[in-house]
């Protein structure tokens, strides 16, 4: 009996001695893990730029001017569930490699390819375009290619010296539209009753839930934006191309007639209507560059060359470092609807966004403060409290300068009212100076299906809250004045922070849409430019000659607390899930901006000030 216990605990004593080297094996290999995956961050394989060779521009993703913050626990979650995070490539970064190529003597000439980029706003690809001319103007030779060109990357693509596409493409041109889904049938049907409450002739945010159609007002202030914005893009088009501006609308109009003589082939009838410079498969392209500039060393690729990501990695990027022995100009990018209290990924929240102003007007070195905004608005409430913040940053002595990105209308007009100067792109949609609000009952609803909601109350409005009530005329007339009540705070926001009278302001206000250059002939914009325009006239409006522009940005949470990486997680994965429905869908798209009408309900007063016109909405 002692021999069998000594041989148990001698089993058990060498199963201890088995899991505690596991342990420790698996301890250790954890721990070489994590020292490799630091040597691997820190230590990168040094990158070499073949002399002569080409630079590959070639864009990912959405262009974005503010990528979304994702924490690393979030990323290994994701990657690890399989679940895709937003796809992005940085502005700055394809400007910040333009600019230094054209000065490096190791780059020849550059390659544009747009394929892989998925989507982009016209303001952004006109900036791209200006810095492509800059390239050229140093002596080198920009070429695109591409299998395809939707118009908004054949504009871009427009400012190369040389276009070849894939002999099975086409360059999409169709002009620019904005077609939205009217659903009063289908509420109708549904026995929903929309309540709208809105000031503004041309308020047409919520047209969709109330109409069949777009309503005559709506039609003529979207005609007229369109047609301004239609006509400098075929105006740079012609200019590059070296056509009249009138031939792209001429040309669309008739495509059967092109299309025919070209015997059905798009690509050549691209190149029959100087389009394009000729048609080249991806093996012809690889030759004709590797002509250029010589063969490539490496097996994997045809001609010598370096990728746009690749020459990122040597170069400093803009914006990026903090002010140190010298004063800084703050940026703060503003991008998404405007929600009040907290927000998931690419959306504006009145705590994240008063926090980095916040942050600038508490920090001694930042002295001036742009503020770069891509909205269509949202939450009244929200955005003033986000102008508050701005107020106070102005109080303190520093300057600020909005710059207008593809869209700063209604909510997003409201918080750059106040700017010391306004600049935005020719093709910036602003304005839509108007409020709304919408309560939906389904009293009727219920009733369909058999279900009545019945009850008793102190007062007249105690129903109010009740979604399955009518909405008392108490209230209907509550809303209706407190609507009308931020029409009026909106329009002397306005006359104020832009010097204009409030009968000048009520009359190019009332909910209508401007481009950015009739914008700045109304006076809502000081004056047309970028980024880059809009940090060197906050430097002039500080007195500043020496400075260094910065970006602020929230920092991520630390990854130790396993609820808050969770919960920014869930928040990264739901935009990622977002991305990957709306990625090849203009529907998609489409039906998602209407709806974020609903998604805003966030606003203490149920009052917003959204324009129904997001970056990017209508068709290019």
């Amino acid at each position: 009996m002692k021999r069998l216990f000594d041989n148990i605990g001698m089993l058990f004593r060498w199963f201890w001695k088995l899991l505690a080297f596991s342990s420790s094996l698996v301890t250790n290999l954890l721990f070489l893990v994590i020292i490799i995956l630091l040597l691997s961050f820190f230590i990168q394989p040094a990158i070499t730029i073949p002399e002569g060779s080409a630079l590959v521009l070639a864009p990912s993703g959405d262009l974005v001017e503010k990528k979304t913050v994702i924490d690393p626990v979030s990323r290994f979650i994701s990657g690890f569930a399989g679940i895709p995070l937003p796809e992005e490539t940085l502005l700055q970064d394809v400007l910040d490699v333009i600019n230094t190529a054209a000065g490096d003597d190791r780059i020849k000439i550059m390659v544009l390819d747009l394929d892989d980029l998925r989507q982009g706003s016209l303001n952004q690809f006109r900036i791209i375009g200006r810095s492509l001319e800059k390239f050229r103007q140093s002596g080198k030779k920009v070429i695109a290619l591409g299998d395809q060109f939707p118009q908004g990357h054949y504009y871009l693509a427009s400012f190369a010296d040389e276009i070849y596409l894939n002999p099975m493409g086409s360059v999409n041109l169709w002009g620019f539209g904005v077609f939205r889904l009217y659903m009063k049938e289908l509420a109708e049907r549904l026995a929903i009753n929309f309540h709208v409450f809105k000031v503004g002739t041309y308020k047409s945010a919520l047209e969709p839930f109330t109409r069949n159609n777009m309503s005559e007002e709506a039609q003529t202030a979207n005609q007229e934006w369109l047609s301004r914005v239609w006509n400098l893009f075929c105006h740079d088009i012609a200019g590059n191309r070296d056509f009249s501006p009138e031939f792209i609308t001429g040309f669309i109009n008739d495509m059967p007639l092109y299309l025919q003589r070209a015997g059905g082939s798009g690509a050549e009838m691209a190149v029959a209507n100087s389009l394009v410079d000729g048609l080249m498969t991806r093996g012809e392209a690889r030759n004709y560059l590797a002509g250029l500039v010589g063969s490539s060393d490496k097996t994997e690729e045809s001609f010598r060359q370096i990728h746009f990501l690749d020459y990122l990695k040597t170069i400093t990027p803009s914006y990026i470092d903090r002010p140190r022995n010298h004063t800084g100009i703050g940026i703060i990018v503003a991008r998404g609807n405007i929600v009040y209290g907290d927000a998931v990924p690419g959306q504006i929240s009145s705590d994240g966004l008063g926090k980095l102003i916040r942050q600038a007007r508490e920090d001694e070195k930042i002295k001036a403060v742009v503020l770069r905004i891509d909205s269509g608005g949202g939450s009244a409430f929200a955005s003033e409290q986000i102008r508050q913040e701005l107020l106070l940053l102005k109080e303190s002595g520093k300057p600020l300068v909005v710059s207008m990105g593809a869209l700063a209308a209604s909510g997003a007009y409201w918080i750059a009212a106040d700017a010391d100067r306004i600049l935005a792109s020719p093709f910036t949609l602003t304005g839509s100076i108007g409020i709304y609000g919408m309560v939906p009952t389904f009293e009727n609803a219920i009733a369909k299906i058999g279900v009545k909601s019945d009850g008793v109350g102190t007062t007249k409005l105690a129903a109010a809250g009740n979604p399955t009530q009518a909405l008392p005329p108490e209230l209907s007339q509550s809303i209706q004045l407190n609507v009308e009540k931020g029409y009026d705070q909106f329009i002397t926001i306005v006359s104020e922070g832009r010097d204009l009278d409030l009968e000048t302001v009520n009359r190019i206000a009332q909910g209508r849409v401007w481009d950015g250059a009739r914008a700045k002939e109304l006076g809502l914009v000081d004056d047309l430019g970028g980024l880059e325009e809009s940090v060197a006239a906050a430097a002039e409006l500080a007195g500043l000659k020496k400075y260094t522009p910065v970006y602020l940005q929230h920092t991520i949470p630390p990854t130790i607390d396993l609820f808050e990486s969770f919960r920014w997680w869930s928040k990264d994965a739901l935009a990622g899930f977002r991305q990957l429905i709306l990625r090849d869908s203009g529907f998609m798209r489409n039906v998602r901006d209407q709806l974020d009408i609903l998604s805003l309900q966030s606003d203490p007063t149920g009052i917003y000030a959204h324009s129904l016109i997001p970056a990017g909405q209508f068709s290019f």
